[in-house]
């Protein structure tokens, strides 16, 4: 049987988390967290605010929210403790009422990458390679970094890495080179993340099914809308010059690293050209022509909503979770893109976005954890 107990959990502090001070939590009315393997995670959490003098509200003046605090909101679920986000504050609003009780104070925020977007900086990165280069990066803002390696590592006569803007701007754009993803992601320790730089990890599982049309054993509230985009999947033609007889070579494509989710995938009606690689070697040009076609996989999306509790658990983006009942066509493993998460009193929804390349199920059998 479900637990139907949920309790959130609110940390805040300036560098490090403690439990939120009792006036913070019970003047607390909605939390909601958006997590996404595309972008950064956010936040966003309203409060009821009240004058406990003349002249100030007693949340504000406390402090708690001033830019860039730190904010930690986790869910407890039985014996399940998730953290949704490790966060930093970069707005809060006030929204004055003439009604007793309904002026509120609305706070924002980013996850920690935050703080890799703040500053631009210059960097040159010689003999190193780009899983290297990342890894140097994040462990500097104290992220646990959990990053592939990679092998492509330039003599100075090739050329040098060099950095202009944001570190998270660098990291992103050396992801998109390789053909992978960038995201944080917390741990079970409040205020603590990863740093993950790599394929779409499309391998990690362990979720309960998403349940459809079956009654009693369904968890997602309402359908599941599904949608077959066939003009989403691109086949990339690559082609570089040969600096010794100026002819142009063709790249062949390499074999999709991210892990098969579907019996049938999409066949690719469109094809596109990669630009600036002309002067790429072999290696860098297949490099290239994978990135292009990792960005260009997915053919199939679906979006639902689901009662966390009826569901058991929360919810994880970043990682597969089976479908069923479905239909043939639509069921079996997707993977999860986006998270939302709204949690009030009494209540906990999550909305979600999912996607794979094709259409009908690897196998008949559904893991049911």
């Amino acid at each position: 049987m479900v637990d139907t107990v949920v309790r959130m959990q609110l940390l805040l502090g300036p560098t490090v988390v403690l439990p939120a001070p009792y006036e913070v939590v019970d003047a607390l009315i909605a939390v909601e967290v958006w997590a996404s393997g595309r972008q950064q995670d956010a936040f966003r959490m309203t409060f009821a605010l009240g004058k406990d003098s003349v002249v100030d509200y007693g949340l504000l003046r406390g402090g708690y929210f001033d830019p860039p605090a730190r904010v930690s909101v986790a869910v407890v679920m039985g014996a399940s403790f998730e953290v949704l986000i490790n966060g930093i504050v970069t707005d809060h609003q006030v929204v004055p009422s003439d009604r007793p009780g309904a002026s509120r104070l609305i706070v924002t925020g980013d996850d920690l990458s935050f703080e890799l977007a703040r500053d631009e900086r210059s960097a040159s990165y010689p003999g190193q390679s780009d899983s290297e280069i990342v890894e140097k990066i994040v462990t500097g803002y104290g992220l646990r970094p959990e990053v592939t390696a990679t092998q492509d590592r330039p003599t100075d006569t090739q050329w040098i890495p060099n950095q202009q803007g944001t570190d998270l701007d660098y990291v992103r754009g050396l992801a998109r080179r390789n053909g992978f993803v960038f995201f944080l992601e917390p741990t079970r320790l409040p205020g603590v993340s990863t740093a993950y730089w790599g394929p779409q990890p499309r391998g990690r599982g362990g979720q309960p099914p998403l349940s459809v049309g079956m009654g009693p054993d369904a968890n997602v509230d309402g359908p599941i809308t599904f949608d077959f985009d066939a003009a989403g999947p691109a086949a990339p033609q690559v082609t570089i010059l040969d600096p010794r007889t100026g002819l142009t070579i063709t790249i062949p494509l390499p074999a999709n690293p991210l892990t098969a989710l579907s019996g049938r995938p999409a066949a690719a009606l469109r094809t596109v050209t990669a630009r600036d690689v002309a002067h790429l070697d072999p290696v860098q040009a297949a490099l290239r022509a994978l990135a292009t076609s990792s960005d260009s996989a997915d053919a199939v999306s679906g979006r639902g909503e689901l009662d966390a509790v009826r569901y058991g658990r929360v919810l994880r983006p970043r990682r597969s979770v089976e479908v069923r009942g479905a239909g043939r066509g639509y069921d079996g493993g997707y993977y999860v893109q986006e998270v939302s998460h709204l949690v009030r009193r009494g209540s906990y929804r999550q909305s979600f976005v999912l996607s794979r390349e094709g259409l009908g199920a690897l196998s008949t059998r559904v893991r049911l954890s």
